[in-house]
């Protein structure tokens, strides 16, 4: 199984804001205080297309799909969290914490990608957890190590263990379970999504260590990422504010090696981390900053790998 591919989906925002839904557990999401809905949703599609532009200037294929004004989806730039794609041709729908998430799944993007010459086999629906309020978003919760057949997941109000595991059963990947944490007002919370403080590269992970408040846990995850021959890159919790975790390996023209990530997650990196990581990739970096602060997501988050078929 390959662990980077050089195709991706992008959802380009139309009502972009804060998601008062999903603010109850992801704190990294703020205010920007003095600014109309249509000034936030402006900005956030300049910051979207600037980095669509440097995405396909180094030849990785995006595809674009607009958003609907109906219903009213306001997380739509993240896919990540209720899709994914993989290399037999099946797609998964994952069942979302925020009720108006859950309007984000839509079969037409199904239809866009089978035209643009992917092949869909199946569809595994987990989304009837939703009844049961259990949740796994994607891969913001989890992160698949394909090539060696691992999922990392950090336990969450969106990351349900039982689920988690009966994804692992059914796509033959061995769970790694944790805890990562973050202080929020002086106190101890869960992170809400493995992605924002963990990257998987094919050569290479970055992750904060610092997150994981258990030694057993926090020992038992560097281990599993030493052992297969991975450089660990340590970041802080500071830098995981600043997006530093929320990164992608992709793919672009003749299989060369990018790194994706926020222009705030590249500046929070220390020459020697940034030494580190161009050792592996190349990075290509994007202004982010309404849609980090209003979505809580960054690089990412906006990117579902496709690593379907072609025809």
């Amino acid at each position: 199984m390959k662990q980077t591919t050089n195709a991706i989906l992008m959802i380009r925002p139309v009502a972009f804001r804060m998601n008062e839904q999903t603010a109850v557990n992801n704190y990294y999401q703020k205010v920007l205080d003095g600014l109309l809905p249509e000034t936030v949703n402006a900005k956030a599609q300049a910051e979207f297309d600037a980095f669509v532009a440097k995405l396909r200037k180094a030849g990785i294929q995006v595809i674009v799909v607009e958003d609907t004004v109906e219903p009213n989806t306001p997380d739509s730039i993240f896919p990540n969290n209720w899709i994914s794609f993989h290399e037999n041709g099946d797609v998964v729908l994952y069942p979302m914490f925020a009720e108006n998430r859950r309007a984000e799944r839509r079969e037409d993007i199904l239809d866009i990608l089978e035209d643009e010459g992917f092949v869909i086999n199946e569809i595994m629906d987990y989304t009837s957890a939703e009844e049961d309020n259990v949740f796994l978003e994607g891969t913001g919760s989890l992160l698949l190590d394909r090539e060696n057949g691992k999922a990392y997941c950090a336990l969450s109000p969106r990351a349900d263990e039982e689920l988690m595991i009966e994804f692992c059963e059914d796509f033959e990947f061995t769970p790694v379970i944790f805890e990562a944490f973050q202080t929020v007002n002086g106190e101890r919370k869960q992170i809400y999504h493995t992605n924002v403080m963990l990257t998987l590269g094919d050569t290479f992970a970055v992750i904060c260590a610092d997150c994981i408040d258990d030694k057993k846990e926090r020992k038992m995850v560097l281990d599993s990422l030493r052992g297969d021959d991975k450089e660990v890159v340590l970041i802080t919790e500071e830098q995981v504010n600043n997006f530093a975790g929320n990164m992608l390996e992709v793919k672009g023209k003749d299989d060369k090696r990018y790194l994706v990530m926020s222009e705030s997650a590249y500046k929070s990196l220390t020459k020697k981390q940034l030494a580190q990581l161009e050792a592996h990739v190349e990075i290509i970096h994007s202004s982010l900053d309404t849609i980090e602060a209003c979505g809580g997501g960054s690089a990412r988050c906006m990117m579902a790998e496709i690593f379907l078929p072609k025809a």
